[in-house]
């Protein structure tokens, strides 16, 4: 049986700064794709920042196929709410 494709969708996590959300899509257990579709953007700096963190965060969880991924210099708040919300999907999807 092939394996299912699936999208899931982490708990949301309160950040200093505001929520991120993230969301994977899974072919059986292999993530092959991640987004976050929500995280700080209120001002204009937390936009400035996570512009470039939350594609970087979305890249590392590909790389590491896990929540074990690195904090993003200069969006510490973002990378931690980040890796919660994975987790959540994660553990959700049940891998």
């Amino acid at each position: 049986m092939a394996p299912t494709t699936r999208t899931v969708t982490g708990a949301t996590a309160e950040t200093k700064y505001g929520p991120v959300q993230v969301r994977i899509t899974l072919n059986g257990s292999e993530i092959t794709g991640a987004s976050a579709v929500r995280y700080p953007d209120e001002s204009a700096r937390s936009r400035d920042i996570n512009s470039t963190a939350v594609p970087r965060l979305n890249q590392e969880t590909l790389a590491a196929q896990s929540a074990d991924i690195d904090t993003v210099s200069g969006a510490t708040y973002t990378s931690a709410g980040y890796r919660q919300s994975l987790q959540s999907a994660l553990d959700r999807a049940g891998v």
